[in-house]
């Protein structure tokens, strides 16, 4: 049992009150906050946590003979980076955002020099940049992905139009679950035109510029894409487009 003493330690004067102890009984208090403990745990409502919603790289395989058929029909290829001054300091636009770039080709490089000048002829290298959709168009690199990625998508909105109008069940109970259970086996429908998007890192690159391509693989729906290092093939097109047309 709990309690509170108060003892009469030390000399006594002559005269003084005789105090008693106080004994306060806690048992009661313990009994009251286990019972509202209890309330609280029973009546609480859970609220579901509200996470972001990540489309993973799938794990499929393909086969060495079909690797270069993929890398020709399929393949796309980014190279981030961002253009920074004469001291490393990132350049910023107008609206105080980053400029960084995208440099991208599909399937394989071309960097044939046919006429022996030192110069890639025919290169099939171009530069974008990151941009949001004006409206319902898209732009930038986001139009690119989004156009060889057009059948997954096409079906991912009528999925979506499903979900919204509760069309997945007969009693019409359908959670969040079941649609991205559903939009998994779109991604990974081998059945449907789909990219395989490599991403690659300039040294210049800034975190910022990775991410916003690591974002645009889940805007566009892309489940087929991984990050590797960027090559010599890659510096040399880079440089050659940069040699040509004047800017980053």
């Amino acid at each position: 049992m709990a309690q509170i003493e108060q003892s009469d330690k030390g000399k006594k004067k002559k005269g003084a009150q005789k105090k008693m102890s106080i004994h306060v009984d806690f048992t009661p208090m313990v009994d009251m906050n286990m019972l509202l403990i209890t309330f609280f745990m029973l009546c609480t409502t859970m609220i579901k946590s509200q996470t972001l919603q990540i489309t993973l790289p799938t794990n499929e395989k393909v086969e060495q003979t079909e690797m270069n058929k993929a890398k020709e029909s399929e393949a796309i290829t980014l190279i981030v980076t961002t253009e920074r001054d004469a001291q490393g300091n990132i350049k910023h636009d107008e609206d105080g955002r980053a400029k960084n770039v995208v440099y991208y080709y599909e399937g394989q490089p071309n960097i044939a020099d046919e006429d022996n000048d030192g110069k890639i002829d025919n290169s099939n290298l171009k530069r974008e940049v990151f941009l949001g959709n004006d409206g319902s168009m898209q732009r930038g690199i986001r139009k690119i992905l989004h156009d060889r990625n057009k059948q997954v998508l096409e079906k991912i909105d009528k999925l979506k139009v499903q979900w919204r109008n509760k069309e997945f069940s007969a009693n019409k109970d359908i959670n969040d679950s079941i649609y991205q259970a559903k939009a998994k086996e779109i991604r990974n429908d081998s059945t449907l035109t789909r990219p395989v998007v490599i991403i690659k890192a300039a040294p210049e690159a800034s975190w910022e510029s990775l991410i916003s391509a690591l974002d645009e693989m889940q805007i566009n729906q892309i489940s087929r894409y991984q990050i590797d290092n960027i090559n010599l093939v890659d510096s040399v097109m880079i440089l050659d487009y940069i040699g040509k047309n004047g800017k980053m």
